[in-house]
């Protein structure tokens, strides 16, 4: 079965709600803010350490579950049920509301409990109905649906969840008053029948309402047997990062608020009013939304369940953890090959699964879900061994085996060499996310964590020294090509390759002692680096592109100590490039002389592009008064040319030195242009779109070529795509850099060689 097709950007927009007459008022009271902010400034937030695991805890063997729903084919249900199968999952969330009993939904309900599912049964009022809850006639309906859906199997789910997404009055529809009676009847029905009780469901980490609704159900005394919350960190962008929300950026890293801290805070919260359990029942990343940043939106979904599973199980707060919908073509473990999506959020009522049956495809998710249930519930956590520079290394036991779960986060690469041994390495066994067993050891690990092995009677003891591959970038979804690290008493760098054959076969030819002295013939630049071609190894019709620095200025060489080598920045900033969707040339391999102070002794190999023209030519031409080069007219390149340097701003990219010279053009047989990029190795990326003053700081050194004329037609063309004007404010950059530009042609140092030359 395929599973790596690749989920289409699309234009997603987000469904409206329900319409209604009536003003919401937000549950987020003063009652509650009261509360919230008496419990926070008695310090009771604060726990040392918080987001760091603890040590020394099991994680259950039930801890993970998923939330299902079926259409009217009973098709549905019976392919439901062979997925869970295939899981290895018993623990499902079902949503269930007004009109279901009867119908679809309690069709697969019956046959999940016949077949001896956990059914969490979340019982969701429509949203019309929610909105009245402080109606007498509101109130009777939702009663009679809670006794006629709690006779008819209040004793057979495990529990009862009531609640759904309360702090998203857009989505839930409650009033405060409203869902404070909706629970008190709830209550009232479901623990006169000794049913567990769970809610109230808050949505994402904001404790305030965790506080003020259990403050409350205390005092009343009705608190759930246990807390749920759905524990997202999707617009943190990864499952490990600091999350910027929480006063933004700047203090993100001081504050630490990752996914680890928040399920330990909410688990004290819920201790701490006497509720014993705490469990998130829906969590996901919507495909949309990673899209924004990455084109490998499937990929990137397994990768951050794998680590948001893996985190939520070290975190030793959660009871369980559930992944959202099962199938759903935005955030499914499985696309429903569909593009429709209910008025109301899934997170908030998963009511039913679009599509048709035959066209239901499991995505790498699934299986990354899987793995994981094989691998970690049922194990004893010790510790984390590694959980700081961009690396996580977990590690779990059990009677048989020792397991590492190994990962780094976005776009980074390190060499399992510099954290362990050379015997622990070759001893162990390698499972990948998707839980295939691999049959060569991977030399490095990346965003996408790899299970490591050993018997459980094995000691195994991270090194401490420094590592060499420090700050390491990768493109890790390539097809068919991994990674190699080579280290000698000489020289170190990273090559990628297709097998182990082509490995030995690169790891050779490209050597930095077969590389020698660029022959003339086949020089590209030759000023401060070297850059050449040389034949392709691989297929020697093909040519691969090497470049080395030959010259540094006294200062550079002074201050570039402190930097990692040209050849390795060239090496991250391609593949994080690539890794975001922007075309380069694919990196081939990197060398840096060990102990090198000249900063010479450093290699970059990639692949040879062949192209046209490049953005300075074109530029140039326009300058000098011509309105087409090679057969492009500015009306054909501007627009496109914008396309693109938006799509690179909006993924996060700020490449520093965008100068025309930079950006390589290539015209296809459709008359349409591709753009591609070299010399990367001063890009910077973000984890969210590129602001707009880095933004004009690149358009200033793109338009350096052109007339004013024409900079205000592509630079106003661009702006208007990000709703902004060309106003003075946005203008003063380009002076300013035309003024520089100036100077240095004046003043610079060619200026001065210009001058000594002439004397």
């Amino acid at each position: 079965m395929d599973t790596t097709r690749k989920t289409p950007v699309r234009d997603y927009a987000r469904p409206p709600g329900p319409k209604t007459q009536l003003r919401q008022p937000s549950m987020l009271t003063w009652q509650i803010i009261r509360k919230g902010l008496a419990y926070i400034l008695k310090g009771k937030m604060m726990i040392p350490g918080s987001h760091l695991p603890p040590l020394a805890h099991n994680v259950p063997l039930d801890f993970a579950g998923v939330g299902v729903a079926t259409s009217s084919d009973p098709a549905v249900d019976d392919y439901v049920l062979a997925r869970l199968q295939e899981l290895g999952i018993r623990q499902v969330r079902l949503d269930f509301s007004y009109g279901d009993i009867g119908h679809d939904a309690a069709r697969l309900l019956d046959t999940l409990l016949e077949q001896d599912f956990n059914v969490l049964l979340h019982l969701v009022q429509p949203f019309d109905a929610a909105i009245n809850m402080e109606e007498t006639a509101a109130q009777q309906t939702w009663r009679t649906f809670l006794q006629q859906v709690l006779e008819r199997y209040g004793h057979k789910v495990s529990m009862v969840e009531i609640g759904s997404t309360v702090n998203r009055k857009r989505w839930a529809g409650y009033t405060p008053p409203g869902f404070l009676k909706a629970w008190e009847i709830a209550y009232q029905e479901v623990k006169q029948r000794n049913i567990k009780l769970a809610g109230p469901n808050i949505s994402d980490f904001e404790p305030l309402y965790n506080i003020g609704l259990l403050e409350i159900f205390q005092q009343r005394g009705q608190l759930p047997d246990v807390h749920t919350n759905n524990l997202f960190c999707e617009r943190s962008t990864e499952p490990e990062r600091y999350d910027h929300r929480i006063l933004k950026y700047r203090q993100a890293t001081a504050l630490k608020f990752n996914i680890v801290k928040k399920a330990r805070l909410l688990q004290k919260i819920t201790t701490d009013y006497g509720v014993r359990e705490i469990m998130s029942p829906a969590a996901f990343w919507t495909l949309p939304r990673i899209l924004r940043l990455l084109p490998d939106g499937e990929q990137k979904q397994a990768d951050y369940l794998a680590r948001y599973m893996i985190l939520c199980a070290a975190s030793g707060a959660l009871r369980q953890t559930f992944w959202g919908p099962l199938i759903c073509h935005r955030e499914g473990l499985i696309d429903d090959g569909s593009d429709s999506y209910p008025a109301i959020e899934r997170i908030a009522h998963y009511a039913s699964v679009t599509g048709n049956v035959q066209q239901f495809r499991p995505r790498p998710s699934f299986y990354t879900m899987k793995a994981f249930v094989d691998m970690i519930p049922g194990r004893h956590y010790l510790g984390p061994l590694r959980s700081s520079h961009g690396v996580e290394i977990h590690a779990f036991k059990n009677n048989e085996t020792l397991l590492h779960a190994v990962w780094t986060t976005n776009g980074k690469g390190t060499v399992l060499a510099d954290h362990y041994t050379l015997e622990d390495l070759q001893s162990a066994s390698y499972t990948s996310r998707e839980g295939i067993l691999l049959k060569a050891k991977p030399g490095l690990a990346s965003e996408s964590p790899t299970y490591i092995t050993w018997p459980s009677g094995r000691n195994v003891t991270l090194k401490t020294e420094k590592s060499l591959f420090a700050n390491l970038s990768i493109q890790r979804h390539v097809e068919n090509k991994h990674h190699h690290a080579y280290n000698e008493s000489e020289w170190r760098g990273i090559y990628v390759a297709s097998n182990e054959d082509e490995a030995a076969l690169l790891q050779h030819a490209l050597h930095p002692s077969q590389l020698g002295a660029p022959p003339k013939a086949a020089i590209l630049r030759h000023a401060r680096n070297a850059i050449w071609t040389i034949a392709d190894p691989r297929d020697p019709a093909r040519k691969l592109v090497v470049k080395q620095p030959v010259k540094m200025h006294v200062h550079k060489k002074l201050f570039d100590q402190f930097k990692l080598s040209k050849a390795k920045r060239s090496w991250n900033g391609t593949n994080e490039l690539l890794r975001r969707g922007i075309e380069a040339a694919a990196p081939v391999a990197y060398f840096e002389k060990h102990g090198d102070r000249s900063l010479l002794q450093n290699y970059y190999i990639c692949e040879f592009v062949e192209t046209d023209f490049s953005i300075r030519d074109i530029f140039g031409a326009f300058y000098n008064g011509e309105t087409s080069y090679e057969g492009v007219t500015a009306e054909q390149i501007y627009p496109q040319l914008t396309r693109y340097l938006l799509n690179m701003h909006d993924r996060g990219v700020f490449f520093r030195d965008l100068s025309g010279g930079n950006i390589l053009v290539t015209k296809r047989e459709d008359g349409t242009l591709a753009f591609s990029l070299i010399d990367t190795n001063r890009a910077h990326f973000f984890n969210h779109p590129t602001p707009l003053a880095k933004r004009l700081s690149d358009l200033t050194r793109v338009c350096i070529k052109l007339p004013w004329h024409s900079r205000r037609q592509l630079v106003d063309m661009y702006l208007k795509a990000i709703n902004q004007e060309f106003s003075w404010r946005h203008r003063l950059p380009f002076h300013l850099y035309d003024f520089k530009v100036g100077m240095k042609k004046r003043i610079g140092r060619k200026a001065i060689k210009r001058m000594l030359r002439k004397k």
